[in-house]
């Protein structure tokens, strides 16, 4: 039998990690009378080494800042809510997910989310629901931020990449500013480093003089929505003045001479005078670029909510590739995964399509942009009930007002979450879950390399009463829905009480004989495994995770320490786990890095046509979407020093711009007649809304920016724009369909 520590409660300095953003960073808390009274860096973590931002400081406004739900919700017909008990929603939403499932088809239930920042081990048991229901298509916010890189990795190798920032001779950031938005370990630290460093170079693609930027050795300001040009232009100098590693791409790459010959025909002056960079610092970057020992990039939502975002996606890995800047200290690689989101990078290349509107599935999701449509409409095979786990899409989406009358439209939608969000106020059922530090809770966002790094976080308290945890909430639904006769799960019960061998013995055994439970799995180790495990018997999912992590990455995950025959490395890194620390789950070296691409001849395929056809045609294409109505770009959705999504609701967190200003700069405002504290009327084709203006030479004439994150109901007030008030479904990306949040054609009126 797997033994599990005791959830310790108000006991010292317990583990955890902050759930803001990606990185997870590992830190300890003090917790008295269900408070997070104190919060340090965990300096034993093996990726943050005790490193935390000012953000997660602050996490007990996200524990305690918010009204909680504490009892499911029935909407009513006149729209308000009434509470009922567990039983009655269960089974309520049970026969109802049966009764869509029978009459139209499970295709027809679609599920969004599964998790935000923090909070992803529900997804699994969220899988074996989808399995149960025989639903089909699935979304969450990946597909209106990534599923552009995710195609292009897809054709390129068949992996994710991530870069070596700490070593790095010379860095590009495009579109992305690590100073708020982090995403890789020690962020800021890793940033002071290279910018005191004469020997390092730090580059800099972004309209917006950030704090990146302003850190920055060279800043291409490029015009807003122009970073396609930008990025050609970089690459053309590289293959036009011959400065390209032609043994890497001899030796491991395929259709280079295609590539070679698209840049050849660019012209780098027109392409700077379209971006706005002068030519000649276009020219001195990229030969810096080709000049340095290591370069690595990174790309964020600046160029991928943005216009041509899957095509600069693939412009931006060619610096890299065009270069030989791959498996090697200071350059990119591609990296193990604990478990794959979404589809996986590998994951569809966007054969398949949705059913209403013909959008392509990128890694199996649904282009956010098209959801609402997939639903509003009379087609015989529009979705008809949605399922919705931990994410606020009703304020997070594009074009709130669309997303809300589809809501309305549905036979059934259901949202769990921890308040009441925008999006629940839409919903047919609300059931409470408990909050990520009342739970076994982990996240899949393993990019580390060479050490790669799981953690599973004890709960450092009980449940708030009435609230469940989503694999309980997940498995009352399933066994309502009557999907597997418990009599089939007696033999694995009667396994998992001799131990994990014994377990994995008579699990893959039954799988064999009823492939059905492969779909089930979640739900299966939960209800089998599950009981096993003391208080973490929502984690019995990662068993299996754990399971094909050992199998998929075999040497990796033997360095780490994980070793013996059959299931015998997964048994040991799963209960690793289970022990709640940070775990190293593989191991590599640089030259690792190559066995991670996908492709039998372990060659990076550099040719892909469709991209190559929109480069070539990218002279003639404007590059400007402005109009006489709408002379301004609004960038919807900057991340800023107290901005976190919508994860703290609670806006007493913001010590600094707490009405999320409207930045605009001097000349614009001098234009308008107005001053910082004045306040603007901001307009676009889909809504308008107030705010509150701050004077900033950080942007260019033409260009304004609001935060996200903000214009979400609070008791406290709500303070701020929501910014997919004024965000259309239209303008998205031709390829992966996501949204271009950062240009969106705007005009500002006084008030």
């Amino acid at each position: 039998m797997t033994t599990t520590p005791e959830t310790p409660v108000g006991t010292g300095w317990q583990k955890t990690a902050c759930i803001l953003c990606e990185c997870n960073c590992g830190i300890e808390v003090q917790v008295e009378d269900r408070r997070l009274l104190k919060i340090r860096g965990d300096k034993d973590h093996p990726s943050s080494e005790g490193y935390t931002c000012e953000k997660p400081l602050r996490l007990d406004r996200y524990q305690n800042g918010t009204p909680r739900l504490t009892t499911p919700l029935r909407r009513r017909t006149d729209g308000s809510y009434e509470e009922i008990d567990w039983d009655t929603a269960i089974s309520e939403i049970a026969g109802k997910l049966a009764s869509i499932r029978d009459e139209h088809g499970g295709d027809k239930i679609f599920f969004y989310g599964g998790g935000g920042q923090g909070n992803h081990l529900g997804a699994g048991y969220g899988q074996a629901l989808q399995a149960a229901v025989g639903a089909k298509y699935k979304s969450n916010a990946l597909a209106q931020e990534k599923t552009g890189e995710m195609y292009v990795d897809g054709r390129l190798y068949g992996g994710h990449t991530k870069g070596d920032f700490e070593h790095a001779e010379v860095v590009v950031f495009v579109g992305k500013n690590p100073w708020q938005s982090h995403s890789f370990p020690r962020a800021r630290p890793v940033l002071k480093e290279m910018a005191a460093d004469p020997a390092r170079t730090m580059v800099v693609i972004d309209p917006r003089r950030s704090e990146t930027a302003a850190m920055a050795d060279i800043h291409l300001q490029v015009r807003p929505g122009t970073d396609a040009w930008c990025l050609a232009a970089l690459g053309a100098v590289l293959i036009q003045e011959d400065l390209v590693d032609h043994d890497f791409l001899r030796d491991h790459t395929t259709g280079a001479d295609t590539v070679l010959a698209a840049y050849a025909d660019i012209d780098v002056d027109d392409f700077a005078e379209r971006c706005g960079v002068p030519a000649d610092l276009i020219r001195t970057t990229a030969r810096r670029i080709a000049a340095a020992k290591s370069v690595c990039t990174y790309e964020d939502l600046g160029i991928q909510q943005a216009p041509h975002s899957t095509l600069n996606s693939y412009l931006n890995k060619m610096l890299w590739i065009l270069t030989g800047n791959f498996a090697k200290e200071g350059g990119m690689f591609l990296h193990s995964m604990f478990a794959a989101l979404a589809g996986g990078p590998g994951g569809g290349g966007g054969s398949r399509l949705t059913p209403v509107t013909g959008a392509r599935i990128i890694s199996g999701l649904v282009p956010c942009n098209s959801i609402a449509e997939e639903i509003d409409t009379h087609h015989p095979d529009r979705f008809r009930a949605m399922w919705v786990d931990a994410v606020n899409p009703a304020h997070s989406l594009a074009d709130s007002a669309s997303f809300r009358r589809a809501m309305s439209k549905l036979e059934l939608s259901v949202v769990i979450d921890i308040a009441m969000t925008e999006t629940a106020r839409e919903a047919d059922y609300v059931l409470p879950a408990a909050s990520q530090f009342e739970k076994w809770e982990c996240t899949f966002f393993n990019v580390d390399f060479p050490e790669n790094v799981f953690h599973l976080r004890a709960p450092l308290m009980e449940p708030l009463a009435g609230t469940l945890a989503e694999p309980e909430i997940y498995a009352r639904v399933i066994r309502a829905l009557g999907v597997l006769d418990d009599d089939a799960l007696a033999p694995l019960r009667a396994a998992a009480e001799n131990g994990l061998a014994a377990y994995a013995d008579a699990f893959f055994a039954a799988a064999t004989t009823d492939p059905r439970l492969m779909g089930l799995a979640a739900h299966v180790l939960y209800e089998t495994l599950g009981p096993t495990l003391g208080t973490a018997r929502g984690a019995a999912a990662l068993w299996g995770v754990s399971q094909l992590c050992a199998m998929n990455q075999a040497a990796s995950v033997a360095r780490a320490g994980f070793t013996g025959t059959g299931f015998e490395p997964g048994n040991q890194l799963f209960e690793r786990i289970l022990e709640g620390a940070a775990v190293v789950f593989t191991r590599d070296d640089y030259d690792n890095a190559w066995d991670y691409v996908r492709r039998p001849d372990r060659r990076f395929t550099v040719e892909i046509p469709e991209l190559l056809e929109h480069l070539s045609g990218l002279g003639d294409q404007p590059s400007t979407w402005t109009t006489d109505e709408f002379p301004f770009v609004l960038s919807a959705g900057e991340r800023r020093a107290f901005t976190a999504n919508t994860i703290i609701r609670d806006p007493s967190w913001r010590r600094r711009d707490a009405d999320g200003a409207l930045r605009i700069s001097p000349a614009d405002a001098a234009g308008l007649g107005v001053a910082t504290g004045d306040r603007l009327r901001v307009v676009t084709e889909r809504g308008s809304a107030e705010a509150s203006v701050e004077v900033t030479d950080t942007l260019q004439v033409g260009h304004v920016s609001l935060p996200n994150g903000l214009g979400i109901d609070h008791p406290d007030g709500t303070p701020g724009v929501a910014p997919n008030e004024l965000t259309s479904l239209h303008h998205r990306d031709w390829l992966a369909g996501t949204p271009w949040h950062k240009y969106v054609p705007a005009r500002l009126e006084t008030v």
